[in-house]
């Protein structure tokens, strides 16, 4: 497994989240360095091998597997203004991810140290090279890295691969509207000929970053549906975690379909304020279409 050229100066080492290494003006820039025990060795190994050393590192988002290495590369950590207390704060990590302190082994990666940030940027700053865009709706602050020398945006979690989400069954989303721009404003990308990276999948262009983006939106616009449809009776936000894992062939298991509560609360909050579904009290809290 080694480092994969994108274009001059840009460069993509695999793993899950995928770390794009940017050279700039000579030093190299991580982007989500990713978690993992010799992974900080791995991108400090394969810099040296493209003759630099690492200036800064940026995350697109605060989630533990993004940022966790950070704390061994001793170098500025640049995350947008929405995601600097997720990063830095343990406890703020587990409540995004999974609306609350998390018991032990629920979460795919826990990781209980803080991540220092040394300095937050805003949406459309330039920063070594790179333009930081809005693509919010997994995380408040989700951020997209574009390089429009070579045509390519480092999407993060902004989609995801096909196998992905055939395995969760809905995509993790704290926001399904911001979710949905967020897909239309790749697919602008995508239309313009960038090659799009998400953090967790293979690289994608042209026809099959459209068709890989679609598939996500179909995702969402599924998920809504197959909600609606299960609430002609009421239902808690746990029997439907259930029901949809079923209903997309998901694996699972306690973990899963815990996590899977965080994205289908957001679904539940969107449907509830455009009034088309509402609160009953039948033994539990659940919802029912109106």
């Amino acid at each position: 497994m080694g480092t994969k050229k994108l274009g001059e100066n840009l460069y993509l080492y695999p793993g899950s989240p995928s770390t794009m290494i940017k050279i700039h003006e000579g030093k190299a820039v991580l982007v989500d360095v990713g978690h993992g025990s010799g992974r900080h060795k791995d991108l400090l190994r394969e810099v040296r091998k493209l003759g630099s050393e690492v200036k800064a590192l940026l995350a697109t988002h605060g989630h533990a597997d993004h940022i966790s290495v950070a704390t061994k590369i001793d170098k500025p950590l640049f995350i947008h203004r929405f995601e600097f207390s997720i990063a830095e704060s343990p406890l703020n990590r587990e409540l995004l991810t999974f609306g609350s302190k998390a018991p032990e082994g629920f979460l795919v990666f826990q990781f209980p140290h803080e991540v220092k940030v040394h300095a937050i940027f805003e949406w459309n700053d330039e920063l070594f090279g790179l333009k930081t865009v809005k693509l919010s709706g997994h995380s408040p602050g989700m951020t997209g890295f574009v390089d429009e020398e070579n045509c390519v945006v480092y999407s993060g979690d902004s989609f995801f691969g096909e196998r992905i989400i055939q395995a969760v069954g809905v995509p993790y989303l704290v926001d399904v509207a911001l979710f949905k721009d967020s897909i239309i404003q790749l697919h602008n990308y995508a239309i313009e000929g960038f090659l799009l990276i998400p953090s967790h999948g293979r690289p994608v262009k042209e026809e099959e970053a459209e068709k890989l983006l679609e598939f996500n939106l179909q995702r969402v616009e599924e998920t809504e549906k197959k909600i609606l449809e299960l609430l002609k009776r009421p239902m808690s936000i746990s029997e439907l975690s259930y029901r949809l894992a079923k209903t997309f062939g998901a694996k699972i298991t306690p973990q899963s379909l815990a996590l899977n509560q965080v994205p289908i609360r957001a679904f539940i909050a969107e449907l509830y304020n455009k009034g088309v579904i509402e609160a009953v009290i039948e033994k539990d809290l659940k919802w029912k279409v109106r």
